[in-house]
């Protein structure tokens, strides 16, 4: 039998009780409306969507945790609005709210691409076993199913309407471990220290429990409202990269609900292959992770930052002062100290955001001496803002209370009554709260363009793209550079292999202000928004002159990507591909442009015929 064929068959199954019972004519009628070439999955409405009683039966099954969704702003109608959108438009800016809320995500949207919709139902998930009645229950009733957890997904995988949604919010358990070993690999793994995380846990979560109380590191994500899982899972890059490699290549198990409803357990000595694929090969794609167990490393004794501005008076000026960054970074900061951003505006002002470990901070101020007295010297450059650094003992990095009393207004934290104190965001992420979307470029940039023959082919570029649009230059988000074990150990992830010879990923992004669907007030100006994507769009082209194979991090990248296989992926994806078959051969699991993904229509509702 084709494998179409058995798939056709298995879907037929669940069908017979309906056609028996007279059914018949209104299944008949659904199959005619399809696309030859499609099988769908139901949706509210359809003859097959799952009765009163079965949602009241995963009610039961998940102990009551089966919530039926509506956005808080559909009540935002004419005057007075209900209690609800007014306290949703009170915490618009307040990242803890939106991840509370299962209706919500932390992006509203991006122009032409997605809006944020909630799903039709909700499972809260506070334990594996609910997530595997939600994984059950999805398959046997062929619906589509979404995973949240941070809910930070930039593509909308963290949403879609009529949809059943896994929500891990609830699953944020934090035990740490003095000697770990995975399952399976006694004898042939030495034991660690490590800590486990659930899957709805936020990187501040797991910085409060791994550093500032327990005194060590993590590596994770530089924004602290991020989920955990979703960052592992898409590879992960941290502020200090450079120096403790990737998320992914920090995992050392994970446990995981795959498509038929089974608790995986997932390292190196079991279901290997499964573990190859969650580290890096995108969240959603390949089960529902539960919980995660990352190694952990000793604390250097400070992490300190340096931050400023300058601005170039000219065009040629600020050509010139690009090539000197450019060279200055090749010969003082590509090295596991530094880490964080450089970015190059439209309006010739270089902003620097970088951060560092390992370094006291006279040593960091006497890196940069060589370039602020450059800078100096010339008059056609201004200090916009004086470029200074700072350090910290490093236990304090994410220490909420110590920043209240040493640094008010460097974090901000959550508004809300009896809010846990720890929960804290750095003030420069609060802009992405909610934002909508107009564009989003991403391109990794390697070490050969740092060489001094090929230095002038990267300023050319990058001044001709600072013409269109500003761009970040990321130097934590590639991993040339970065010590030889770091990099072996994010070879033996999914990520995409270019990521290892990438002194920095390249951004390119402009958004809105929040534009949730319901929400009173001006609508987005989708006119203005398009002309931007456009422009951003010419500066992704004018950079790539400089490298026209660079491939792109899937989290932060551009949700038209055309050839999103490869360029999130590369090298990899034939392998991911071969995993997601093994474990989800129906793709129950499905989120856009990720891994199987060409299988199905762009709402995920749709499969080929001919996949």
């Amino acid at each position: 039998m084709k494998r179409r064929d058995l798939l056709k068959a298995a879907l037929a199954i669940p069908l017979l009780p309906r056609l028996l019972s007279g059914g018949v004519v209104a299944v008949a009628r659904a199959a005619a409306a399809m696309p030859a070439r499609f099988r769908s999955r139901v949706r509210p409405g359809d003859p097959m969507w799952p009765s009163a009683a079965s949602w009241e039966q995963l009610r039961h099954d998940v102990g009551g945790r089966l919530l039926k969704l509506e956005s808080p702003f559909a009540g935002c109608g004419p005057v007075p609005a209900s209690a609800a959108c007014n306290e949703a438009l009170k915490h618009l800016d307040n990242p803890f709210y939106l991840g509370d809320q299962p209706a919500l995500t932390q992006t509203s949207g991006w122009v032409d691409a997605w809006t944020s919709q909630p799903s039709a139902y909700a499972v809260a998930a506070e334990s594996t076993a609910d997530v595997v009645a939600a994984v059950n229950f999805a398959r046997e009733h062929h619906l589509r199913l979404v995973v949240k957890g941070g809910g930070h997904s930039y593509q909308g995988t963290s949403d879609a309407p009529d949809s059943l949604l896994v929500w891990t919010r609830h699953m944020r358990d934090i035990r740490l471990h003095d000697a770990f070993t995975g399952q399976g690999c006694a004898g042939t793994q030495a034991p660690q220290p490590a800590v486990s995380i659930g899957a709805g846990a936020m990187w501040i979560d797991a910085y409060d429990a791994v550093t500032t109380r327990g005194g060590r590191y993590v590596q994770g994500g530089g924004c602290t409202t991020v989920g955990v899982a979703g960052l592992v899972q898409s590879g992960g890059f941290g502020s200090f990269s450079k120096r403790y490699g990737t998320a992914a290549a920090g995992l050392i198990e994970a446990e995981i609900v795959t498509a038929d409803g089974q608790v995986l357990v997932a390292n190196a000595c079991t279901n290997p292959d499964l573990f190859w694929g969650i580290k890096g090969g995108g969240g959603g794609s390949l089960g529902v992770v539960t919980r995660l167990t990352l190694r952990t490393r000793e604390l250097p004794e400070f992490f300190g930052a340096v931050s400023g501005s300058i601005k170039a008076a000219s065009d040629v000026a600020y050509r010139a002062l690009i090539a000197r960054l450019i060279g200055f970074y090749q010969e003082a900061l590509f090295n596991p100290h530094w880490g964080e951003q450089i970015s190059f505006g439209s309006d010739n002002t270089v902003h620097i955001n970088m951060v560092f470990q390992g370094l006291v901070q006279p040593q960091a101020e006497q890196v940069w001496a060589p370039l602020l007295d450059w800078v100096r010297a010339r008059k056609e450059y201004s200090l916009v803002k004086p470029v200074q650094a700072q350090a910290l003992p490093a236990r304090h990095m994410w220490d909420a209370e110590f920043f209240r009393q040493h640094a008010p207004g460097v974090q901000v934290g959550d508004d809300r009554p009896g809010a846990p104190r720890n929960h804290v965001l750095w003030a420069g992420d609060q802009g992405q709260v909610g934002w909508f979307i107009h564009g989003y470029k991403s391109a990794w940039l390697p070490a050969s363009l740092l060489q001094k023959e090929r230095q002038a082919r990267l300023v050319d570029a990058l001044f001709a793209c600072t013409r269109h649009w500003g761009v970040g230059f990321h130097f934590n988000k590639g991993l040339a550079g970065a010590s030889a074990a770091e990099i072996a150990a994010a070879r033996d992830t999914a990520t995409n292999p270019q990521v290892l010879d990438a002194f920095a990923l390249a951004i390119i992004a402009g958004d809105g202000p929040p534009a949730f669907p319901g929400m009173p007030g001006p609508k987005p100006d989708l006119a203005r928004a398009r002309d931007r994507a456009a422009a951003m769009g010419k500066a992704i082209d004018a950079l790539r002159h400089a490298e026209p194979g660079a491939g792109s991090y899937v989290s932060e990248s551009d949700y038209f990507e055309r050839d999103w296989q490869h360029a999130f992926w590369g090298t990899n994806y034939p392998r991911l591909a071969a995993v997601k078959r093994k474990y989800d051969p129906a793709g129950l699991f499905f989120v856009h442009h990720g891994v199987g993904s060409e299988a199905w229509s762009a709402d995920g509702f749709s499969r080929r015929e001919d996949a």
